[in-house]
C-alpha cells in the first residue's frame, strides 16, 4: 500500500510519529521517503541518530510548524499521504494558553488541508481524540473543530483525487503525561494520588492507533472519522496493576477533566456504522457520498438506534491481570508490580 509512496507526518518526532515510521519501514521497505515534520530540532537530531542517513535514506527531516502555511506548503511537495499527528494537547497547557492551542490545532489543520489542496496528495489522515467528543475541554474543542475542518474539506476538492479522513481514538498506553507513566514514577513516594475512584478510560496501545491509521489510509472513502472497539480500564485498577502495594489518596478531578470518555455520542450514533473491528462516523454534510455509498464501500451496518460509546458502558474491560501483561508489553518490558 505504501511502498513506492511519499508519507510526510506533522509532528513527526512525537510518540505516535516514532512508532509509525518504525512500522513503515519494517512493513514498507520500498517507501520512497518518510518527511518528518516537526518543530523541535533536538528530537529530531534524536530521531537521526536513530536512523542514519546512510542506512535510511529515504527519511527526511524539515523543520518546521503546522502554523506557517508556506513552509508546509513546500514540505508537501510531492507528498502522496499525510499523517497529521501536530497539536497541543496538554488540556491544562491548553486552558492557560488558549490562543497558542487554537493556532495549532485549528489553523494548523486548516493549513494542513490547503497544503495537501495544492500539492495534489491523495490521502489526508489526520489523528484526533476521544477529548473531541462533546468536549469540555479547550484541548477537546479544538479539536473537534479540527475534525470538522478535515472532514469538510472533501468537500471542497474538486476534481481532485484526494481523500481527508480522521480517526479517533483514547488514552494510550505509556504515552507521555498519561496516568500509568505517571503511577509508576510515584510509587517510589508510596502514595498514587487518584483524581477519582470512579473514573474510566479507554485504552489503546501505540501500535494499534499506528494501524488504525494504516486502515484509514487503505479503507477511506473520504469524510469518516475512525473509532477503533477497545477496552475501558478503572482508574483504581490501573493503580493495582502497577502499585498494588501503595496507598491511593483521592485528590479530585481536574477541570476540564471528565469522569468517563465518550468516543460516539447517541447524537453522532445516527450517522455511525459499524465495520466490524472499527466504527465510522460519517460527515452530517456531504457533497459527494451517501450514506449507502458507505454503507456499501466498506460492507458495514449502521448502529443500533440509541447507540453510545462510553468509557463507563463498554463492554470490553482490562483486568489488573491484562493491564500487567500490556505495559510489559507496550510500555516497559522490564516492569515488575511493586
Amino acid at each position: 500500500m505504501l511502498n513506492f509512496k511519499s508519507i510526510l507526518i506533522t509532528g513527526g518526532t512525537g510518540s505516535f510519529g516514532k512508532k509509525f515510521v518504525e512500522t513503515i519501514l519494517a512493513r514498507y521497505p520500498e517507501v520512497r521517503r518518510i518527511v518528518i515534520y516537526s518543530r523541535d530540532e533536538l528530537k529530531q537530531s534524536e530521531m537521526r541518530q536513530k536512523y542514519p542517513p546512510a542506512q535510511y535514506s529515504q527519511l527526511r527531516f524539515f523543520i518546521g510548524d503546522v502554523r506557517d502555511a508556506a513552509r508546509l506548503k513546500r514540505a508537501c511537495e510531492g507528498i502522496d499521504v499525510i499523517i497529521h499527528a501536530a497539536a497541543i494537547k496538554q488540556v491544562d497547557t491548553a486552558e492557560y494558553n488558549p490562543d497558542e492551542c487554537v493556532k495549532t490545532n485549528v489553523y494548523g489543520a486548516q493549513n494542513v488541508i490547503d497544503a495537501a489542496l495544492a500539492n495534489n496528495v491523495k490521502h489526508v489522515v489526520a489523528l484526533s481524540t476521544d477529548k473531541a467528543c462533546a468536549p469540555i475541554n479547550l484541548y477537546g474543542a479544538t479539536k473537534l473543530v479540527s475534525d470538522k475542518l478535515i472532514t469538510a474539506a472533501n468537500n471542497i476538492k474538486g476534481s481532485r483525487a484526494i481523500r481527508f479522513s480522521a480517526v479517533r481514538y483514547g488514552n494510550v498506553m505509556g504515552s507521555r503525561g498519561s496516568v500509568i507513566p505517571f503511577f509508576m514514577d510515584k510509587r517510589k513516594d508510596g502514595v498514587l494520588p487518584v483524581t477519582h475512584a470512579e473514573m474510566t478510560r479507554f485504552n489503546i496501545s501505540l501500535q494499534e492507533g499506528v494501524d488504525l491509521v494504516l486502515y484509514a489510509i487503505g479503507n477511506h472513502l473520504g469524510g469518516e472519522i475512525f473509532v477503533p472497539k477497545i477496552p475501558s480500564y478503572k482508574i483504581m485498577d490501573v493503580a493495582k496493576a502497577i502499585a498494588p502495594s501503595c496507598q491511593t489518596e483521592i485528590v479530585g478531578i481536574r477541570p476540564g477533566e471528565k469522569l468517563h470518555e465518550e468516543m460516539i455520542t447517541e447524537t453522532d450514533a445516527l450517522n455511525t456504522i459499524d465495520l466490524g473491528n472499527y466504527y465510522a462516523i460519517l460527515p452530517s454534510v456531504s457533497f459527494s457520498n451517501k450514506t449507502d455509498d458507505y454503507l456499501n464501500h466498506h460492507q458495514a451496518v449502521p448502529v443500533p438506534e440509541g447507540f453510545k460509546y462510553n468509557s463507563g458502558t463498554n463492554s470490553e474491560w482490562e483486568t489488573v491481570e491484562s493491564l500487567r501483561a500490556k505495559i510489559v508489553e507496550h510500555v516497559d518490558s522490564n516492569f515488575n508490580p511493586q
